[in-house]
């Protein structure tokens, strides 16, 4: 049994999706009623699962770098990567309101401020009294329970997203790791993820040029 209270699937729309490079794919999104944090997460189901375990990647909200194209992380290529790969081989996008790794718009931005005075992303939070990560990925169980899905690959670097998913009684078979999006902006910040939490990430290649 799931070791989380039940959501229920509210609506389901097809949305063809357009990126940047001239990508394409079409989509369906999720929505549910009953997520545990009261906040607006959309499943994003992309291609054809049947038959295979799907592949899920928790996609956490990052207005600077998925809208805006910044390039002080690798959210924005990390979402474009992971909607083709799993159209390819078929499963979910969870897009999860998590921006800041949950800390808010506002804090991260503040947390940058700190940031380019010398503080790693982590430090950044710590520096203005707020969690380093604060994200719980139980709403996100909920919506893969809701969709039927008990079992997965996880598209992620991060190990902290496939220990919450077991914990919450998901399966996650094993983790996929994502590209490396290095760019001269978000090359400590990146450097920072493995060193700080195990990231998945070639440690070598992120170096500052």
């Amino acid at each position: 049994m799931p070791d989380h209270p039940a959501a229920t699937q509210r609506s389901r729309v097809r949305v063809p999706l357009r990126f940047h490079d001239g990508y394409g794919v079409d989509a369906e999104l999720v929505t549910f009623h009953g997520l545990t944090d009261g906040q607006e997460h959309v499943a994003v189901i992309l291609g054809d699962p049947a038959g295979a375990t799907p592949l899920v990647r928790l996609h956490s909200e990052c207005l600077t770098g998925d809208a805006f194209g910044s390039s002080r992380c690798d959210c924005g290529p990390q979402l474009r990567e992971a909607v083709e790969q799993i159209a390819e081989h078929g499963g979910v996008l969870l897009y999860l309101r998590q921006e800041g790794r949950g800390i808010g718009l506002y804090n991260k931005l503040d947390a940058y401020a700190l940031q380019d005075g010398g503080l790693d992303t982590y430090a950044a939070n710590a520096a203005l009294g707020l969690p380093e990560d604060a994200r719980d990925y139980t709403a996100a169980a909920q919506m893969l329970t809701a969709l039927g899905i008990g079992e997965l690959d996880l598209l992620s670097n991060n190990p902290d997203k496939a220990e919450q998913l077991r914990t919450l009684g998901i399966d996650v078979r094993r983790r996929v790791p994502t590209g490396v999006f290095t760019t001269a902006h978000n090359v400590l910040y990146l450097r920072a993820k493995v060193l700080q939490t195990q990231h998945t990430l070639p440690l070598a290649k992120l170096t500052v040029g």
